[in-house]
């Protein structure tokens, strides 16, 4: 059974958790991308990663909904730090994600890890909408690089 996950920090490609990569150093079958998608929410920077907190007042995270097999959600659970009914900083919901692949706007619901609001302990809230944007930009701008 495939699930659809929504992925907007480290996870997304080319980061340093790429999930392409994650799964194929586990060897697991790979996350089909379905596309570019948002989510509503804020960003909030920790440094070497970002946390998405969930709101209802218009922001919106984009990021990239994929589709995977249950082995990988177990993988990312374990790079997320996730364990069921334990304290964590990331907790696995569901969202429903809206693809901004086409002009015809779709909505799919998926899995994906926002924080959990009371651990953002000093993180900076982001301005933008995009994690990898911000982190580019926080990298040539000169800004030093903050770590948790």
């Amino acid at each position: 059974m495939s699930i659809y996950v929504f992925v907007y920090g480290t996870l997304r490609a080319g980061e340093i958790n790429d999930l392409a990569r994650a799964a194929a150093a586990r060897g697991l079958p790979q996350a089909v991308f379905v596309g570019a998608a948002s989510v509503p929410g804020m960003l909030v920077d920790f440094g070497d990663w970002p946390g998405l907190i969930p709101v209802d007042d218009g922001r919106r995270v984009r990021g990239d909904v994929f589709q995977v097999e249950p082995p990988l959600i177990a993988l990312m659970d374990e790079i997320e730090e996730y364990q069921p009914g334990k304290p964590c900083c990331f907790v696995r919901r569901t969202v429903l994600a809206r693809l901004e692949t086409t002009a015809e706007q779709r909505l799919l619901s998926c899995q994906y890890y926002p924080i959990d609001p009371a651990l953002r302990a000093a993180a900076v809230d982001i301005a933008g909408d995009d994690w990898i944007a911000h982190r580019l930009a926080r990298t040539t701008s000169g800004r030093p690089v903050r770590h948790p």
